[in-house]
């Protein structure tokens, strides 16, 4: 089995910054694309950030220039660097990992619980 485990988030003012962590345990091959994802009291789940095995990035609009992803593939961890807090980012924020347990285990997604972040006005 294969667990994500989330940590970083927490309470701060607007304009501040946390980092959030999701290292990945348990039977793991290989990892390819790792993301971060949240969702806020009464909407969807949406795409806060991807990161695939080579490095390439991709954000959502409402992050762009505030939000880093990165990743240690020697850890089995993505990161998450946020910047210049809203309120408006107030969610919980989960993060996923497309696993491969074996070499010929097709891979398959796998989430973590999730840490919450409030940002206060």
């Amino acid at each position: 089995q294969v667990q994500l485990v989330e940590s970083g988030g927490g309470l701060v003012q607007a304009g501040g910054s946390l980092r959030l962590s999701c290292a990945a345990s348990g039977s793991i091959f290989s990892i390819g694309g790792m993301g971060w994802y949240r969702q806020a009291p009464g909407k969807q789940r949406e795409l806060v950030a991807t990161i695939t095995s080579g490095g390439s990035t991709n954000y959502a609009d409402s992050v762009k220039g505030r939000f880093t992803i990165s990743r240690d593939n020697a850890k089995n961890t993505v990161y998450l660097q946020m910047n210049s807090l809203k309120p408006e980012d107030t969610a919980l924020y989960y993060c996923s990992a497309g696993v491969v347990a074996g070499p010929l285990t097709p891979p398959r997604d796998v989430w973590g619980q999730g840490t919450q972040v409030t940002v206060s006005s």
